[in-house]
């Protein structure tokens, strides 16, 4: 067996790649060009050499950690940055294994570092080792709480020098200015190695407001439970399916993601919120589930644990049980006759 050092090495280690400086797809009449714009240290691991190619460069390295990005770590933030171009205010995500564990945006009269803060107390052991994603400016006090913690790497818009001087101390961080290009294509495709491709349509969604969803049961959400209702839909559209979501005060406070089946989701979600010491906050909370909530116990283990409100598409074949098991726990649900599912 190899040294434990030499274990750790392979980690820290730049393998090279010999792909193509361009990929050319063309898509019935179109052709579209890819450049390649970076070489990762190695893919999804150590062994497995990887690079990212696009039309135009739209991420700079500007502290390389480890001998530069992983495919991990640049998934990371790239999925992050995707979940954050649902908000208009400042925002932060906490990512792991292309999932939030963490997401706060500005609330009330917040200073931009008590969003990094929240997003990582969301769910603070998972947030150890995450990569980071902020839509806003990177100043010195963001700066500050994102290095008081151990995290793989911290990815926004652009950083203040004094936020890049509190960086420096950090050996392995890598920091990462981005910006995704807002002319996004019409369709998504994905290469197999078994010679197979699929092409589909991206998800986007079209929940902006309160206007956009229909209020199903006696209660009616109030402002602020509609306010995170939006706000964790959102969230959910980028958590691997079946998902739950439980949010206050525009932050989650518990994450259950890619389940076999719905109910499993929400006890865990309610169980991390437990166990990161959030029981206090489920009180008066929302859940957002992606998909349609089929059977009732859903909503028993929600009611159990004090939540308020729930966002689901609707569409089940016991919606009326689901509805009525709502009344009777005095919570407020509003359908958005569209799914979320992040499938990947």
């Amino acid at each position: 067996m190899a040294k434990l050092s030499d274990l750790r090495k392979i980690y820290r280690t730049a393998l090279g790649e010999n792909y193509p400086e361009e990929i050319k797809v063309i898509m019935g009449e179109q052709e579209i060009r890819l450049h390649k714009t970076y070489s990762f240290r190695y893919g999804d691991n150590p062994g497995q050499p990887a690079a990212v190619y696009s039309r135009e460069p739209f991420f700079k390295e500007l502290k390389t950690g480890k001998q530069g990005l992983s495919k991990i770590n640049f998934e990371d933030i790239f999925r992050a940055h995707l979940l954050l171009m649902s908000f208009d205010r400042p925002a932060c995500a906490f990512m792991k294994h292309l999932n939030p564990s963490g997401v706060a945006v500005i609330h009330s009269n917040e200073s931009t570092h008590e969003i990094v803060r929240k997003a990582r107390e969301s769910d603070s052991q998972a947030a150890f080792g995450a990569s980071v994603g902020i839509n806003y400016p990177c100043d010195e006090s963001s700066a500050k709480e994102l290095a008081s913690t151990y995290i793989e790497c911290v990815a926004a818009p652009s950083f203040s020098q004094e936020a890049l001087s509190v960086f420096k101390e950090k050996k392995d961080l890598r920091v990462v200015e981005i910006t995704l290009p807002t002319d996004t294509m019409e369709s998504e495709l994905h290469l197999y190695p078994q010679g197979f491709a699929t092409l589909s349509a991206p998800y986007k969604s079209r929940i902006k407001t309160r206007n956009d969803v229909t209020v199903v049961t006696k209660k009616t959400p109030t402002e602020s439970q509609f306010q995170d209702l939006i706000f964790s839909w959102a969230v959910c559209g980028h958590v691997r399916s079946n998902a739950i979501v439980l949010a206050k005060d525009l932050c989650t406070i518990g994450i259950g993601t890619g389940q076999q089946d719905r109910v499993t989701a929400a006890r865990l979600a309610v169980e991390k919120a437990v166990e990161r010491g959030h029981k206090a906050r489920l009180v008066g909370a929302v859940a957002a589930s992606d998909g349609y909530i089929s059977f009732a116990d859903n909503i028993t283990v929600l009611a159990k644990h004090g939540i308020s409100a729930v966002i689901q598409p609707g569409g089940s074949v016991k919606d009326e049980e689901v509805i009525n098991e709502c009344n009777e726990s005095g919570i407020a649900m509003v359908f958005t006759g569209a799914r979320c599912f992040s499938h990947f």
